[in-house]
């Protein structure tokens, strides 16, 4: 047996102490020993053999000693060992994943991507690969592989090197279940010593079920099903031999084998995992040599995560309160809500195609101005002090998400590892924006790298908080456009249908359709309208005098620059957004009725009696959410119904919304209906007529062009869309209800809408058509051309206007009514 000089080996011959000299003769003179006669053996074999015995005891001994010392550690580091009863009640982190109407996935819920599946639905091939490439023994060891401990002992302890850890299955199991990941040796034993317990508590399927369902695989997929599916976009269930040996490979080291980052390195890693599963005779070595020259095909099922993160965000508190927080982040399964993915991808494409068009028509992406010098210095110094008297208190400011105009301090062009950054200065305090992270921006040519330089002015908000160290720059993103919301609701259903807080939302996490409070402007008048008709005090063909008058030291003024119409029909008042008509009805009609009857249709934003008659142009403020379940009993006949979003969590139906309830009576619904299809046909909404079906809106502006609305449907949809600046800047000259948020809603709806079929709203039965005078709202002169109009039975005029050459002119009889 060869000796190790490491194992102390000695050559005897030169430490034999009867010898000397160089002539190997006998130490006894005068006898002759005859070779290979004697029975006495040679000085130097006793010698050798001593040393041998002792070596062999040595090692013997230090085998014991070791065997001694290391049952010792196991006694020690286990006597505090965790108790198993956890991993018998585990409960992994599940994913919940959030589906639109029709099952398709719109969104994601939990901190670990994972979804458990039972080892008797997983292949035969994928439970082979993972015992070839991680445990060859796992089925007949006890938990532990001796061999490989005894020689991982020896390497680490006592030759003192750094040799890899060799963990069974189960060991994998123990320690991503039961113990922190420290490498120690106090931790490695207990790994082990609980590894042998586990193996006598549970079964060994038992085991690999869990190992398979908790494992990382990288970009954030915990498990074997979610790594099939995120790699070959297919369940476990399904994935072949080359696949499952790919799978098996990856969870050594899921980023460096990833076959998405690292292909060739995954390559290798599956080629080795094929060979050893034909060495363990699970697969024959004709069929590995084939698989292992295949390529791998990955296939990434691109789900729609990105269409609907507001929807998410309502799904995961609707989840949360249904479940409560264990099962929430445990009990996996499905959000089953109203959304349905088609009409929310409509929504986002078209307000983000909206408000690109926006900054081309209104340059929003060009610095606000360019300093330097003093001027540079003085601004820095002036938004200083507007922010606070010391670093921390502008840093705290900075942080409440307040939008603010900062400097350019230095813009870094991309490179091949750090994305293109804009350095800022907010009054002393750095603030970085990622410009890679600009979407709404960065498709505008030349690249935003290239647009600013330092001097720059431009708008930001904080997104998030800086880094540890005191001087760290604070995120933020830019604010050079105004955004946009829409809310799509079923008219049938009142449920919801799409759902758009803004363009970046995932960036901000500000959902502006259900918590921007903006003032509705024009689009808050069909309310007016609404309580008007349903007083019974007025029809569609009432005449209203549009001219100057003053209200308490305040005189309204229209929208338009332009000549006062004089008298009126409402109808034609409501049509053009006509603004002393709508005041003059509200005061007539008084603000406790208005508050009554928009109370009952949806709006729950307090109307107090000091607005006063402001409340005919919108001064109050409202969500877009809000105003679109307002406009909602306009369009199913006057029931107000709450929009439901989710209707099943892990299963289990969700509480029911509230039932519908009388909101307005349906005549008065239609009438009203019918006058915003002329805001359509004659009046500010007319881009909506190229949808060619019959439609009814209204579009809204309010004070200062800050807010630009349209809230319209036809008799299937219903959308509300919202445009402005996140501060309230104004929008920009020329930009309306009709200009700016309109062609969004024209864009959705014309998707929405194609190849269904075209029908006209319902008309109750006691409604009435009568032909009446355009000019003076009266029944038509007989033989005279006149309009139809509808109303509600019995509020139809009874009087026919004055016939062409009568005595009394059609001005003086409207001037008497």
């Amino acid at each position: 047996m060869a000796l190790d000089d490491s194992f102390g080996g000695v050559d005897t011959s030169d430490r034999d102490p009867r010898r000397s000299g160089g002539s190997g003769g006998s130490a006894h003179k005068g006898k002759t020993v005859k070779k290979g006669k004697s029975k006495r053996k040679k000085p130097g074999a006793a010698s050798a053999g001593r040393w041998l015995k002792r070596i062999a005891l040595l090692v013997v001994g230090t085998v014991v000693l070791g065997g001694v010392a290391l049952a010792g550690l196991f006694l020690f580091y286990a006597r505090d060992l965790p108790s198993l009863q956890a991993i018998r009640e585990f409960q992994p982190k599940q994913m919940m994943r959030v589906l639109d109407r029709n099952g398709q996935v719109i969104g994601e819920l939990g901190e670990e991507r994972r979804t458990l599946v039972p080892l008797a639905e997983i292949p035969k091939h994928m439970v082979q690969a993972v015992v070839a490439a991680e445990d060859a023994t796992f089925f007949e060891n006890p938990g532990l592989d001796i061999k490989g401990v005894v020689k991982a002992f020896v390497e680490n302890v006592i030759q003192r090197k750094r040799a890899p850890g060799r963990s069974t299955i189960t060991q994998q199991v123990v320690k991503l279940l039961l113990l922190s990941p420290e490498r120690t040796v106090a931790r490695k034993i207990k790994e082990l010593a609980l590894a042998y317990r586990l193996t006598n508590s549970l079964s060994k399927n038992e085991i690999m079920e869990t190992y398979l369902n908790q494992i990382y695989y990288g970009h954030g997929r915990y498990g074997c099903e979610e790594a099939a599916q995120y790699f070959f976009g297919k369940s476990v269930r399904k994935v072949d031999t080359g696949e499952a040996a790919l799978l098996a490979g990856i969870p050594q080291l899921p980023e460096r084998l990833s076959p998405i980052k690292h292909p060739e390195a995954a390559k290798t890693r599956q080629r080795y995992v094929l060979g050893r599963m034909a060495e363990l005779g699970f697969l024959p070595q004709a069929k590995a040599e084939q698989l292992a020259k295949s390529p791998i095909k990955i296939v990434r099922t691109e789900t729609s995560v990105a269409e609907a993160p507001e929807v998410t965000s309502l799904a995961s508190h609707a989840a949360y309160d249904h479940l409560g927080a264990d099962a929430y982040a445990t009990q996996g399964g499905n959000v089953d809500t109203t959304i349905d993915l088609k009409l929310q991808q409509f929504a986002r494409q078209a307000l983000e195609k909206g408000l690109e068009a926006l900054d081309a028509r209104q340059g929003y992406t060009k610095p606000l101005r360019r300093l330097k010098g003093k001027a540079l210095d003085a601004f820095v110094d002036q938004t200083g002090k507007r922010l606070g008297k010391d670093d921390a208190a502008r840093r705290k400011a900075l942080l409440t998400g307040r939008i603010l105009e900062a400097v350019v301090a230095r813009v870094d062009k991309a490179t091949a590892t750090n994305p293109p950054l804009l350095q800022l200065n907010a009054g002393g305090v750095p603030m970085v924006v990622d410009l890679s992270r600009e979407d709404r921006y960065a498709k505008g040519k030349p690249a935003l790298s290239e647009r600013f330089a330092a001097g720059d002015v431009v708008r930001v908000k904080a997104i998030g908080a800086p880094g540890p160290n005191s001087d760290d720059a604070i995120p933020a993103q830019l604010e050079l456009g105004p955004q946009a919301a829409m809310v799509v609701l079923d008219v049938a259903t009142g449920e919801l249908r799409a759902l758009v807080g803004g363009y970046g939302y995932r960036a901000s996490q500000f959902d502006r359709s259900q918590q921007a409070r903006r003032q509705p402007g024009s689009a808050f008048k069909p309310f007016v309208f609404a309580t008007a008709i349903a007083s019974r005090r007025f029809t569609a063909a009432s005449v209203m005098n549009d001219a100057p008058e003053v209200y308490d030291l305040w005189k309204p003024k229209n929208y338009e620059k332009e000549n006062f119409r004089g008298p009126v029909r409402l109808r034609e008042a409501l049509a053009h957004s006509i603004n002393t008509v709508a005041i003059r009805l509200l005061s007539e009609v008084g603000v406790p009725a208005l508050k009554d009857v928009t109370t009952r249709m949806g709006i729950t934003s307090a109307i107090t009696d000091e607005m006063g008659l402001s409340l005919a142009l919108g001064s109050l403020t409202v969500t877009p959410f809000e105003l679109a379940q307002a406009y909602l009993p306009l369009f199913n006949g006057g029931m107000r119904v709450v929009p439901r979003v989710v209707v099943r969590v892990a299963g289990e139906d969700t509480p029911p919304p509230l039932e519908p309830t009388r909101a307005l009576d349906s005549e008065t619904a239609f009438v009203v209906l019918s006058m915003m299809k002329s805001v359509v046909t004659e009046g500010t909404g007319r881009a909506a007529t190229s949808l060619g079906r019959p439609v009814s809106g209204k579009t809204g502006t309010s004070n200062g062009q800050r807010d630009a609305w349209f809230v319209g449907g036809t008799p299937d949809l219903l959308a509300a869309v919202w445009v402005g600046f996140d501060d309230m800047q104004m929008l920009g000259r020329g930009e309306t209800g009709g200009g700016a948020a309109l062609p969004m809603w024209v864009d959705f709806m014309t998707k929405a809408s194609a190849g269904q079929p075209v029908r006209d709203f319902p008309q109750p039965p006691s409604i009435e058509v009568q032909t009446i005078d355009r000019k003076t709202g009266l029944l038509a002169a007989p033989g005279g051309e006149g309009i139809e109009e509808v109303f509600i039975h019995g509020t139809a005029p009874v009087d026919s206007a004055p016939a062409e050459g009568e005595a009394q002119s059609a001005d003086e009889l409207l001037l008497t009514q």
